[in-house]
């Protein structure tokens, strides 16, 4: 079995990209976001994070998170947010025969990625990259109008104006992955 190793920095904030398996067509996230809006307190509460910014596209989720101080274990949380919202859907999903053999759903990829944000300008340009994301996607034309994204909290702090997007310069917000 393969070994994956990951950074430990407790305390820290961590950028993750987290997809369904199926991603072609797939609107899973955005059609049930009831359950995922029900998971994430659920394992805050017993596994405490914070979300700095949040993006749900249809078949995939970016975020930024950050963990207690002298806490590094982002994988537990994920693995106690997808399970949830895989046991509260229907049964159907095309399943591998590795996943069937485990008694594993098809719902999300195994994996996820994540990036440990180094400073604040690697956090803003995160931040940017996670509220453009509905854009660059295709899923709406401005960055407003998604209704699945931490925008409208910045926008109601202050951080962003609320036409933040419709300018030129922010088209080529990129983030590695």
């Amino acid at each position: 079995m393969t070994e994956y190793r990951r950074f430990r920095h407790p305390g820290a904030t961590w950028f993750f990209t987290v997809n369904l398996a199926e991603r072609r067509g797939n609107r899973l996230l955005t059609d049930r976001i009831d359950l995922l809006r029900a998971a994430l307190p659920h394992v805050k509460a017993k596994h405490p994070y914070e979300i700095d910014a949040i993006v749900v596209l249809p078949d995939h989720l970016h975020c930024i998170l950050t963990l207690p101080d002298g806490d590094s274990d982002f994988s537990t949380r994920w693995g106690l947010i997808k399970t949830p919202f895989s046991r509260h859907l229907e049964k159907g999903e095309r399943i591998s025969k590795s996943r069937a053999k485990r008694g594993e759903r098809g719902v999300w990829q195994r994996r996820f990625w994540e990036h440990l944000i180094h400073d604040e300008a690697d956090y803003r340009q995160h931040i940017d990259y996670i509220h453009w994301n509905p854009v660059r996607h295709g899923w709406t034309q401005s960055v407003k109008d998604w209704p699945y994204s931490s925008f409208h909290r910045y926008v109601r702090r202050g951080v962003y104006p609320e036409n933040w997007g419709n300018d030129a310069n922010v088209s080529n917000v990129t983030v590695e992955e």
